[in-house]
């Protein structure tokens, strides 16, 4: 099988400019100082600007032509765009057998295996901070079934709403109480706890947004979370496999906050107006440079080809892929692979 591209190029600060020379990509940072890219070693997988970048028209080409993802951020590091080769629309098998996987029963088994892979991620952050792990959820979702698929959504996100629950009821109470939020909020929060996860995960979902695209498969079709138009249901898929990483990150970094490592800002969202609390910006700059080492940090997970350990940025795109070879039937079945925090 072929091993995911493992090689990112990503540009820094204001200036750098991305362009090629003598069959390479070439890096130069603002003092002049250059770093080449063989292309032939077929090790690239993405190349991220940011604004503030420069960058030649012949070397988006080159990366065009060599199947190079090209990722657009602002400088904060919120993605924008992603460009891609026309070739990537050529893998017409990969699309259609996800089609076909809505009705060939493989719908229920994989829905099922996401939900179970949270759970033991779940469990692995309970478990390194002594707390109670949710337990026996593989015999709970095995054993759900339904006569049709919206009631068997229905069914098994209902029991992962209930263990959701006991999870972050427990993870809150790692926190200071005078920041710790009553419940799990996501969209419009207004606690600066629920806000930082809401942070940790939309950079999550744009990591495995692009690893879903370069394992071809379509962003919108998912398994768990149904199809809704400007929905991305696939990712949303696959980060359920990960937010456990990013806690574990959130509850390390968190839990000694203060008061002044808050701001509040005053927001209106669809004809309301509210104080929400969000990390400021000192410490907004450190939680995204830590979760970015995070990605970039080694896990003991072997790799497809070779290796005992790769990023964990990698871990993500190779799991989109083996999801694929589940997909078009190259594979009997698909089991995530959980990182083992202790």
């Amino acid at each position: 099988m072929k091993g995911s591209k493992v090689l990112k190029i990503e540009l820094e600060g204001y200036g750098s400019f991305f362009g090629t020379k003598q069959g390479t990509l070439l890096v130069r940072d603002k003092d002049r100082k250059e770093t080449t890219y063989p292309l032939f070693e077929n090790e690239i997988g993405t190349v991220v600007l940011r604004t503030g970048n420069l960058a030649s028209v012949g070397a988006l080409a080159t990366c065009g032509f060599f199947g190079i993802n090209v990722l657009i951020m602002t400088q904060r590091g919120n993605p924008v765009a992603v460009l891609r080769s026309l070739e990537d629309d050529s893998h017409v098998k990969t699309r259609i057998c996800q089609y076909e996987s809505l009705n060939n029963g493989k719908l229920e088994y994989i829905m099922k295996k996401l939900v179970i892979a949270k759970a033991e991620g779940y469990d692995q952050v309970l478990k390194k901070q002594g707390l109670r792990p949710i337990g026996y959820v593989k015999d709970d979702v095995t054993a759900i079934q339904a006569n049709n698929e919206a009631t068997l959504r229905s069914r098994i996100m209902s029991y992962e709403s209930k263990f959701s629950k006991r999870y972050f009821d427990q993870i809150f109470r790692l926190f200071d109480e005078r920041y710790r939020p009553e419940g799990r909020n996501t969209f419009l929060a207004y606690d600066g706890l629920n806000n930082t996860f809401n942070l940790g995960y939309e950079i999550l979902n744009w990591r495995v947004h692009v690893s879903v695209l370069q394992s071809r498969l379509e962003p919108f079709l998912g398994y768990l979370h149904a199809l809704k138009c400007g929905k991305p249901s696939l990712v949303l898929d696959l980060m359920e496999i990960y937010r456990y990483m990013v806690d574990d990150l959130i509850i390390s970094f968190c839990r000694d906050v203060t008061a002044k490592d808050f701001v509040f800002k005053i927001e209106k969202r669809h004809n309301r107006q509210g104080k929400r609390q969000y990390l400021n910006k000192a410490m907004e700059r450190e939680f995204r440079k830590r979760l970015n080492a995070l990605f970039q940090s080694t896990v003991k997970i072997p790799r497809i080809m070779h290796g005992k350990k790769q990023q964990f940025e990698t871990l993500i795109s190779e799991e989109a892929l083996l999801l694929a070879k589940y997909i078009r039937g190259e594979r009997k079945e698909w089991t995530p692979r959980i990182v083992n925090l202790t």
